[in-house]
């Protein structure tokens, strides 16, 4: 599941001399950053993944191309106060809160939504990727941002890295949804663990948790995760026999109709 450094970040200037480009010092932290993207790109990829499915082919590419961007511009501003935002109380819970909105609202959405205004569906899937991608990435930017020792440009030449990432594995896991539905559940349970993970180390309730009660850091995610997808699945179900009873409505009054 989702991983990353937490290093401690202390507040610094960041500067472009930092780091000097021929050191070695410089070229290891750039590995660490590449590989702290790859690891933290394989839940906004299905995020974003999850939100364009409806959409048409060519929308799904503008829904990838510009909900990445949005949020790895959003990654980049969070990275200078990631430090002080992960202080504030409560921030995490409502994070964790939100996060299980959108994998219950991404899960119960279903093919009939592409009867909306294309260009009202696509704004929706950029803004949903977009939040998505923000509340996740609360409590691991930092550590990018603590990889980077202090350096803009290399902080800003690893973010530049990720963004094709996370567009290639959008796509890809846009394909293999297609052909296996059940990633879709997956995904949306994902985003539901990623939730328990951050609602239980909120400042709040992190230090009881840790002291009363540790088991909650491995129970929370999984139990969010479950609840996510059954949550989503019953939502989906009744959405979906709503429609068949108005169908059925509609037969009936069609034949009333024709006799």
């Amino acid at each position: 599941m989702r991983t990353a450094p937490s290093p401690q970040l202390q507040y610094r200037s960041w500067t472009v001399e930092t780091l000097a480009i021929s050191s070695s010092l410089f070229w290891v932290a750039l590995a660490q950053i590449i590989m702290i993207n790859i690891l933290l790109s394989g839940d906004n990829a299905v995020v974003i993944a999850l939100a364009s499915r409806n959409l048409p082919a060519r929308q799904q590419k503008q829904a990838i191309l510009f909900g990445s961007i949005g949020a790895i511009v959003l990654r980049v501003l969070l990275t200078f106060f990631a430090a002080y935002l992960l202080t504030l109380p409560y921030l995490k819970l409502a994070g964790a809160v939100l996060l299980l909105w959108i994998g219950v609202n991404l899960l119960s959405s279903h093919d009939e939504d592409g009867e909306m205004d294309a260009h009202s569906s696509l704004l929706a899937a950029i803004k949903t990727i977009i939040i998505a991608d923000f509340v996740m990435s609360l409590d691991n930017v930092i550590g990018v941002a603590a990889a980077a020792r202090g350096s803009l440009l290399l902080l800003l030449i690893g973010l530049g890295i990720s963004i094709p990432l996370i567009v290639y594995g959008s796509t890809v896991i846009l394909k293999l949804m297609k052909r296996f539905p059940v990633i879709i559940t997956l995904g949306a349970g994902l985003l539901g663990y990623v939730a328990g993970e951050m609602g239980v180390s909120d400042p709040v309730i992190g230090g009881w948790v840790e002291a009363r009660a540790p088991l909650l850091h491995h129970v929370a995610p999984w139990v969010c995760g479950f609840v996510v997808i059954a949550v989503g699945k019953w939502l989906s179900a009744r959405s979906c026999a709503g429609s068949e009873d108005l169908a059925a409505a509609d037969v009936v009054k069609a034949e009333e109709s024709a006799r």
